[in-house]
């Protein structure tokens, strides 16, 4: 048995209480009528709807989502008359357009009396959302919720009460709102929360956003701030680690604005402070277990217990090894041994250890390693300032450039060792509490300028070789790594414009020696003292005097008094020399005599010493007979 489809005209929208009055004992085409269901067949639903003929359903308009039959025998149904005969002598009915003439008259009766409707969101439109109650609708993205929701996909298939906002019939067009409902319900919230609202009072709410500084609670029509740093005494790197919007969450409220309505909320604060008690649990001293929570360039922080972080800077992770980054050492989430270095409750801070926790191998350094111990290794850096030695697996010791050499200047330590190379070096010093291990190459050779003043004496004539000639005087090498500086002042009698007009370097030049300061290790020598060539000279075999005789054994009486008179006539002969240097004129005479002086000195001197040594000799003869 075949209908045909026909498409509902104007009328079909006309107010459905109408279509009932009007309808009478004699159905009519285009008018809703009440039937009972005769029977069911495949394909039809036979209605009798008091007319000669039954009239005929397609039974997929009581079909539910799942295909079952919402339909049966003796029901009493609405249904719209589309044609009151067929080619088989059948009226046609329709059920779902009586339906949806129905659901337009209660949807339009909601929206003349501003209430609610329920439907289901059913698909993502540009825009919005599609809604059905009964027909389809529109629901903005705006409407959906008090707040912009990014994800509006994922409220397919969840129910809602909504608010009309739009309606025209004719065109069969319908907004919906959702917020409308919601900020009424807000309202009457926020009424009954800020009674309830005050410092300190616990309340419950709901997690409504989260960000990357904490999360707000919905209260109630207020909303309150869940700061990130309240949320746990432990670490918290990011809110979400901690709750999910939708979260239901018991909270305390810390302050409460209310000209503002700003309100400030804690999580932890609902659990006791465990910085309370942590300077008993965590004694100085105290080692304990913890566990890694983050790393940082200058340290890492050791969870103790849930809320209480300490500490461990980067210094103290190893006695000896150098540790360049915390990460060498530890890792997240890894389990250490700590000890407790330092502890401040109200700063909420401990100070860590993990070195602490190992011996100290600078505490037996100095057993064995006293001062003056000689030590070798091989030298693991080199810096401006010195060379580090390997003394021990992760100990070092530091050759300051000063402590390499007595005499040489030495401008970088590089040109002269290299990585490697193995030196031996002296204990200077160990600094158990700075960790300092002081070592020096040049103290393994005794100091040359200890018996500098043995050498050279004030006013002794010297000769060496010019290695520097700068604006200020001329640098001249006495004997290797011994200098002495002829200042220009000194250079000549007369003054001098250009030094270089005077010596080269690398000539060999003499000077008399004007002061020695072993001290700051400097000598003093002077070019024009001796730049008469008399003068010179004569200064010169004093100092040949001055030395045979300090060559010359002190055991006897007679050479002390030889001694004596050979120290006294150089005095005459320098000061002769000086009245010479302010006379001129008379220069040549007292050379002369001085010059006679000497060697009458010097010849007495060999007598006496001949005759003393024949004495000897006899007196050892004689002995040696009488044995």
């Amino acid at each position: 048995m075949e209908t045909n489809n026909i498409t509902p005209t104007g009328e079909e929208t006309m107010d459905f209480a109408k279509l009932l009055e009007e309808s009478g004992s004699v159905p009519e085409e285009g008018k809703v009528a009440l039937g009972t269901v005769l029977k069911l067949t495949d394909e039809f639903v036979i209605v009798d709807i008091g007319y000669k003929s039954e009239g005929l359903v397609s039974l997929s308009e009581f079909k539910d989502f799942d295909g079952t039959v919402e339909v049966a025998e003796g029901d009493k149904i609405d249904v719209l008359v589309e044609r009151l005969e067929n080619e088989d002598g059948m009226v046609v009915l329709s059920k779902d357009k009586a339906d949806k003439i129905r659901i337009w008259d209660s949807i339009s009766t909601a929206a003349e009396n501003d209430e609610t409707v329920e439907g289901r969101i059913v698909a993502r439109i540009k825009g919005g959302l599609s809604v059905d109650i009964g027909v389809r609708a529109f629901l903005p993205g705006s409407q959906v919720a008090l707040r912009p929701v990014r994800q509006l996909e994922k409220l397919i298939g969840e129910s809602f009460e909504f608010k009309i906002i739009k309606f025209n019939r004719r065109r069969g067009n319908i907004v919906l709102s959702r917020r409308v409902i919601l900020e009424k319900e807000r309202e009457s919230q926020r009424k009954d929360t800020l009674d309830r609202l005050e410092e300190g009072a616990v309340l419950t709410g709901i997690v409504k956003n989260i960000t990357d500084y904490g999360a707000f609670i919905d209260l109630g029509g207020i909303d309150g701030l869940l700061h990130v740093t309240d949320m746990s005494w432990g670490r918290v790197n990011h809110p979400s680690e901690m709750f999910e919007i939708g979260d239901e969450a018991k909270v305390k409220v810390l302050s409460f604005d209310s000209e503002r309505e700003r309100v400030s909320l804690g999580y932890k604060q609902l659990e006791e402070d465990p910085w309370q008690n942590a300077e008993e649990t965590y004694p100085i001293g105290a080692k304990v277990m913890g566990k890694v929570v983050s790393i940082t360039d200058y340290g890492c922080f050791v969870e103790l217990q849930k809320g209480v972080e300490g500490l461990v800077h980067i210094s103290e992770m190893s006695w000896t090894k150098r540790v360049t980054h915390p990460s060498e050492k530890v890792e997240i989430s890894g389990e250490v041994e700590v000890m407790v270095l330092n502890i401040d409750s109200e700063r909420k801070r401990i100070s860590l250890g993990m070195k602490q926790c190992e011996p100290n191998p600078w505490d037996v350094l100095e057993d064995r390693y006293p001062t003056g111990t000689v030590v070798r290794g091989s030298i693991r850096n080199i810096t401006d300032f010195g060379v580090f030695l390997g003394v021990e697996d992760g100990i070092d010791g530091l050759i300051h450039v000063s402590d390499i050499s007595w005499t040489k200047r030495i401008t970088h330590p590089s040109g002269i060792f290299n990585v490697g190379d193995e030196v031996e070096a002296v204990v200077l010093k160990i600094d158990k509490d700075q960790e300092r291990f002081s070592l020096g190459i040049k103290q393994l050779l005794p100091d040359p300028w200890s018996t500098i003043t043995t050498k050279y004496n004030v006013g002794s004539v010297v000769e060496g070789k010019v290695t520097n000639i700068t604006e200020f005087g001329i640098f001249v090498e006495l004997e290797p790594g011994i200098e002495g500086l002829v200042h220009v002042s000194e250079v000549a009698s007369v003054k001098v414009e250009n030094i270089s007009d005077r010596v080269q370097s690398g000539q060999l030049i003499q000077a008399e020696v004007l002061n020695i300061d072993q001290e700051d290790r400097k000598i003093s020598l002077s070019m024009k003292a001796i730049e008469n060539v008399d003068v010179r000279e004569n200064k010169m075999a004093i100092d040949a005097v001055k030395k045979d005789m300090a060559s010359k054994s002190t055991a006897t009486l007679g050479e002390k008094l030889l001694q004596a008179q050979a120290e006294k006539a150089p005095e005459e002969v320098v000061e002769e020399v000086a009245a010479a240097e302010e006379a001129p004129e008379e220069v040549v005479e007292e050379v002369a005599a001085a010059e006679e002086v000497v060697e009458e000195v010097t010849e007495e001197a060999v007598e006496e010493v001949a005759e003393e040594a024949a004495e000897e000799v006899t007196e050892e003869t004689t002995e040696e007979t009488e044995k």
